[in-house]
């Protein structure tokens, strides 16, 4: 079963909400494609979760910063580790693919967005919850 949104996940703004189920939703084609084994599937999914978190992540930031969260060096060293790992991980799949491997992949995967959310992105509700849901620093 894959990942799914659920309220608790909300930091209480709607683009960065919106983010994080699109994320959701990349992150479970990556994980189909390792349950079927299609590497050209899985690298599809790969790419388009890494350029979408670039592009969610300096969203992120420029929210980040309109509301004064004081923790703007930490969130963006995060967001460049995250992508980091991410490339690291991606490229030690490998050649060698067998179920195990499949696994601690997928694992990875959903630890990467949990943690990024869960651990990272809730620093930012106590400080969103100052704004409108709909608080867009770009309009």
């Amino acid at each position: 079963m894959g990942l799914q949104w659920r309220e608790q996940l909300s930091v209480g703004n709607d683009l960065i909400d919106s983010d994080h189920k699109h994320l959701i939703e990349i992150i479970n084609l990556a994980n189909s494609s390792l349950q079927k084994m299609s590497r050209p599937e899985l690298a599809a999914a790969l790419d388009q979760l890494f350029n979408y978190s670039k592009l969610h992540f300096a969203l992120e930031e420029k929210i980040a910063a309109a509301v004064g969260f004081t923790g703007m060096d930490h969130i963006h060293a995060s967001h460049e580790a995250l992508l980091v790992k991410l490339s690291q991980v991606a490229r030690e799949i490998g050649n060698v693919w067998d179920a195990a491997a499949a696994e601690h992949f997928g694992a990875f995967l959903r630890d990467w967005l949990i943690n990024h959310v869960i651990k990272e992105d809730m620093l930012l509700k106590p400080f969103l919850k100052k704004y409108s849901p709909r608080f867009d620093p770009r309009a």
